[in-house]
């Protein structure tokens, strides 16, 4: 990342004002008594100066400061309910949010970071020279909040005093947002000055809806400027694209991790769970998976929940590798999620006692949510995110017309669910025994596969692939997905690459302590294993056999079958972890089917990432080097078994 000297400040430039006295005098002027004394207690200045400019770019008609009280967490809320960005539901604290029917994913199109010249991003992001992101913002944002209430909260993303954690500013017109960061993220009002003392900076999100309008979405923009760690968002209402807070923010954080702490830490888009033994040993696995690939449904399997979509790690003074969840909430996709697959989940969503924002889903005329996959009866009308429904309505390619968004969302806190660990808040973190990555791949790669090595761990993770999911507008088909962090990578993909081998081949990682890395795989079909159904071979509950199996193999209770892309289970282990963890019989003839290696697709597959990473820059000559071993591996298998080499072959081979 070139370092440019003194870039301008956007909101800075826009806003005018450049000391802390011009900065209170904004704040008397503009803020009633209450509010005034709230923000009085902020000491820092960078932080007052930022407030100051973004009040005076969006012109708010009031202000409210978001303190750490339940008091001013009700009032946002109830705010939401009076301004109509919410409805109340039937179950008590269960309210629903519709977004734009035209704005129900990240608006990937409309996404950019403010770049000055000369300097690298992704090859995957759109970008924004510095004057025209400013000629924008004034044209679009400036003034965008007149007849409008500022909402402005300051939080933690990660536990107080965490070394990973990152102080950052939520500045929205919009109560639903607002809310939503209540519920996700931990407010830090009165320790705000400290954290930013000791951590060394803070970010800032500025975001105003407008008038909600589907005719202002063409001019709506999410910039993202990593030299002032600033996000602005305007004539958007989703939250992936409005609480720059989550995914805004991670990007911010992956940058410092990349360029500042190279080797040392990490951001990821990971989940955070544990899986407890019955002689009470827990192992903690975090687990990289595009939306919509299971990366909650994987999180919940655990018997000690932390977080199902980020995770921080570092490498901690004891040789381990430790990592915290920035979040202490979920925004979970709700597609799928039923009582077969997601018990846990289920009895929050259905059960009274929890706070849950949804959005995008059918209700009933009795202020009941459903939605697509949650294996229920569904009502004959209610009203979804394109209007009234009624059983049978077909679009206008006479296509029958969903209950539910696929994108369709739930929000709630973490500490509600039964297996949330109280480790949730531990500054230190987990000490993180195994890594996974997961795509949607129906005809590739075996349900479970584990590296020989961190370099060829941080390989699987490279050469992730997924079917693209609804959580990005516009996005079809099967696509790689890096780490299934790319569309979060704000640099260079193979500075990103470099810091993975210099992290996980750290020799500050402790010998005993280097974390097993792991290839998943929930979406083999029968169709790709010789049948005629597109049918799953597998089912979600399957996951926790494929976790303890995992679990076992980080303390060297079991053996595995060496083979080129990675070592996998042998038949008996898992035969017993199905009948003991999930009272299924699993037979040799799935087993067969699984794990048997089609090696055409494979190396299909292999080729489709050399000439994909061959286009890119910078990118480590270690990752070709894995994957040509690989290629020869599987080549000799091929000429020694055929085209398809079973388990039972491997492990002769391996002799």
């Amino acid at each position: 990342m070139t370092d440019i000297k003194k870039p301008i400040d956007i909101v800075q430039e826009i806003g005018g004002f450049r000391t802390i006295e011009a900065a209170r005098q904004v704040f008397k002027e503009k803020m009633d008594k209450e509010n005034l004394s709230k923000i009085e207690k902020i000491e820092t200045t960078e932080v007052l100066i930022k407030i100051a400019n973004a009040i005076a770019m969006c012109d708010p008609d009031t202000i409210f400061i978001v303190t750490d009280t339940e008091e001013d967490n009700r009032f946002v809320r109830e705010f939401s309910l009076k301004k109509g960005e919410e409805k109340k539901l039937t179950m008590e604290d269960h309210t629903i949010h519709y977004d734009l029917r035209e704005e129900q994913g990240r608006i990937i199109d409309k996404t950019y970071y403010i770049t000055d010249p000369e300097e690298f991003i992704s090859s995957l992001a759109n970008r924004i020279d510095r004057p025209d992101a400013l000629e924008y913002i004034q044209n679009n944002m400036k003034g965008l909040m007149r007849g409008h209430k500022m909402f402005i909260g300051f939080y933690m993303r990660g536990p107080v005093g965490s070394p990973v954690a990152n102080p950052a500013l939520e500045i929205t017109s919009s109560a639903y947002v607002g809310h939503s960061a209540e519920i996700l993220y931990r407010n830090a009002f009165s320790v705000f000055d400290k954290e930013i003392e000791r951590s060394g900076h803070f970010f800032t999100n500025i975001h105003s809806e407008g008038l909600n309008r589907p005719e202002d979405l063409p001019h709506a923009r999410v910039f993202m400027d990593r030299k002032k760690q600033t996000t602005y968002s305007f004539l958007c209402t989703y939250a992936g694209n409005t609480l720059l807070l989550k995914k805004g923010n991670h990007r911010f954080v992956v940058d410092r991790s990349v360029y500042e702490y190279r080797g040392t830490q990490l951001a990821e888009h990971m989940f955070i769970t544990g899986i407890e033994e019955p002689e009470g040993r827990i192992t903690w696995f975090t687990g990289a998976a595009p939306s919509g690939c299971g990366k909650t449904t994987t999180a919940m399997a655990g018997d000690h929940f932390i977080g199902d979509d980020l995770a921080q790690m570092r490498i901690a003074e004891d040789g381990s590798i430790r990592s915290i969840n920035p979040e202490k909430g979920i925004f979970g996709i709700l597609e799928d999620v039923n009582r077969e697959g997601d018990p846990v989940l289920m009895d929050c969503l259905r059960k009274p006692g929890t706070e849950v924002i949804w959005s995008n889903v059918l209700i009933d005329d009795n202020g009941v949510p459903y939605w697509t996959g949650c294996g229920e009866d569904i009502p004959d009308k209610g009203f979804t995110f394109y209007g009234p429904w009624e059983k049978g309505m077909l679009d206008k390619n006479g296509n029958e017309l969903p209950i539910s968004h696929p994108n369709a969302r739930c929000t709630l806190n973490a500490s509600a669910l039964s297996n949330c660990s109280e480790r949730i808040e531990d500054p230190d973190g987990v000490v993180i025994g195994v890594i996974t990555y997961s795509g949607r791949d129906s005809d590739t790669m075996p349900p479970i596969r584990v590296a020989k090595d961190s370099d060829h761990g941080v390989v699987i993770g490279a050469c992730l692939v997924s079917e693209a999911t609804t959580a990005e507008i516009g996005a079809t088909g099967v696509k790689r997905a890096p780490w299934a962090n790319a569309p979060f990578i704000p640099g260079v993909l193979g500075d990103y690459m470099d810091s993975q081998f210099k992290f996980y081949g750290n020799k500050l990682i402790a010998a005993n302590k280097q974390p097993v890395m792991a290839g998943l795989n929930y979406f083999l079909t029968e169709e790709a294993r010789g049948g005629s159904s597109k049918k799953l071979l597998g089912e979600k509950r399957d996951v926790k056999v494929w976790l303890n199996w995992l679990a076992k193999l980080v303390h060297r209770d079991i053996d595995v079958i060496k083979t080129p892309i990675g070592n996998i289970p042998k038949f008996k282990d898992l035969q017993k972890i199905f009948e003991t963890k999930i009272n299924k019989e699993y037979t040799i003839d799935l087993y067969n089917k699984q794990f048997s290696l089609y090696l055409d697709n494979i190396l299909k597959r292999i080729d489709l990432q050399v000439d994909a990473y061959r286009k890119g820059t910078h990118i480590p000559e270690r990752i070709f080097e894995i994957m040509d071993e690989q290629k020869e591996e599987l080549f000799k298998l091929k000429d020694k078994y055929g085209a398809v080499v079973t388990p039972y072959q491997l492990e002769e081979n391996d002799k």
